[in-house]
């Protein structure tokens, strides 16, 4: 077993502070969806403006890519290190792949939520914008959840 160097450590550290970073406003969405969903139309509307500048979260998402990418590189010989860091850069791109196919047409049907859209089709934009979140945000938590098992095997790892 070799040694595990505070470089290590700093990956770790960054890896799970990007994902915490990343899965906040995933978390925001998921427990406020509820409410939302019963809100009318032009409430829903009005209420969706507070997401304004909510894109600079792509900056988290960008550094935990690399965070994840770097670690997945540095605990590659750590078989039970490296797999939960796959699993969590796996779920980063199922959260991403979500976020694209999903959440960003919505976005881009309603401008930013800003205009209604062509037809009635207004609700059911709604659902897919809140549900896309909320299944991304689970990608998110089991992201980190699966960060925080490949830390402790670390920690195992390095009790030996």
């Amino acid at each position: 077993m070799r040694r595990h160097t505070s470089g290590y450590d700093l990956l770790f550290f960054l890896a799970i502070l990007a994902t915490l970073l990343s899965l906040a406003p995933g978390l925001a969405h998921l427990f406020e969806m509820p409410r939302k969903l019963r809100l009318t139309r032009d409430e829903y509307f009005l209420v969706q403006q507070v997401y304004k500048g909510w894109d600079l979260f792509g900056i988290a998402i960008l550094l935990q890519l690399a965070a994840l990418v770097m670690l997945a590189v540095r605990s590659a010989r750590d078989y039970y290190i490296f797999r939960p860091v796959i699993a969590a850069l796996l779920c980063l791109v199922a959260a991403q792949a979500l976020f694209w196919l999903f959440t960003f047409p919505a976005n881009t049907a309603t401008h930013n939520w800003t205009r209604m859209p062509a037809g009635d089709d207004w609700e059911q934009l709604r659902r897919q914008w809140e549900y896309s979140h909320m299944a991304g945000a689970l990608c998110q938590l089991l992201a980190l959840c699966s960060l925080i098992g490949g830390l402790f095997a670390r920690v195992r790892m390095a009790g030996r």
